[in-house]
């Protein structure tokens, strides 16, 4: 049996999640089931196509993924299975699985009676449709037995990662739960002194290895864990510095 991982804005005082780990044991009993989150901001699709690109490579072959962040539940989106460098990816069709389930892929919109419960609540598809699905993936169904084959999904709108230069610009895609400011510019080399300009607003950070290479208080540049450059106060929060959200556009100037 695979593992299944579940990704929602949930949170953790209602009983949306049990409901929908209780459907996928019911379905496949030996299914191994792991929580990435339910801390996703309510409604925040692309907080939650973010969280769900970073953690699922790190899983084994064959792992579903079942993510939900939802404010169209019950209206005209799709819901899908998806298939992408195998591993599995069930949910709404509105741009939250794009970023994890990069191309080549394949998509079904989830018809068959086999991947629903009989009854769907139209306001609770995480429990009536995507665990079924998400079940009946790990329990080894193939996935083209959950309905036709779309010829593509919703796109979630991003900007395209940038080499970092000398003179950048750029913007904010991610903060994290320490307030560090995850950016569209890749990994290099950022040993010296910069200045970063958000929101007409100017500051100066430190090119570092990691959070102990500056003093307390004072901003950092440095390679982040996931591939991109990132921002972060040591022991405080670049985005309650900075006013900092997700999609601020900033640039970045090396000074020495």
């Amino acid at each position: 049996m695979a593992v299944v991982t579940f990704a929602t804005d949930f949170g953790a005082s209602d009983a949306y999640v049990g409901a929908m780990k209780g459907v996928v044991l019911g379905v496949a009993p030996k299914a191994v089931l792991v929580d990435i989150t339910h801390a996703i901001p309510a409604h925040d699709v692309r907080t939650g196509a973010f969280i769900l690109a970073d953690a699922a490579p790190y899983f084994p072959l064959g792992s579903v993924h079942l993510a939900v962040v939802d404010p169209g539940v019950g209206g005209d989106r799709n819901g899908v299975a998806v298939s992408s460098r195998g591993q599995f990816f069930v949910g709404p069709d509105n741009g939250v699985l794009t970023l994890a389930a990069p191309r080549p892929r394949r998509v079904f919109r989830i018809e068959s009676p086999l991947f629903r419960r009989e009854t769907v609540s139209p306001t609770f598809h995480g429990r009536d449709i995507f665990a079924v699905a998400a079940g009946q993936l790990a329990a080894g169904r193939p996935i083209d037995e959950a309905g036709p084959m779309l010829a593509s999904m919703t796109e979630l709108p991003m900007p395209a990662v940038q080499e970092l230069a000398d003179d950048c610009r750029g913007e904010v895609i991610h903060i994290d739960h320490f307030g560090n400011l995850i950016t569209s510019f890749s990994s290099g080399a950022a040993g010296g002194r910069w200045e970063l300009w958000c929101e007409g607003r100017r500051f100066e950070l430190v090119g570092g290895r990691t959070f102990s290479d500056v003093d307390r208080g004072a901003l950092v540049l440095y390679a982040g864990s996931g591939g991109r450059m990132e921002a972060a106060v040591r022991d405080g929060s670049a985005a309650v510095l900075t006013q900092s959200k997700a999609g601020t556009q900033i640039h970045l100037k090396r000074l020495s």
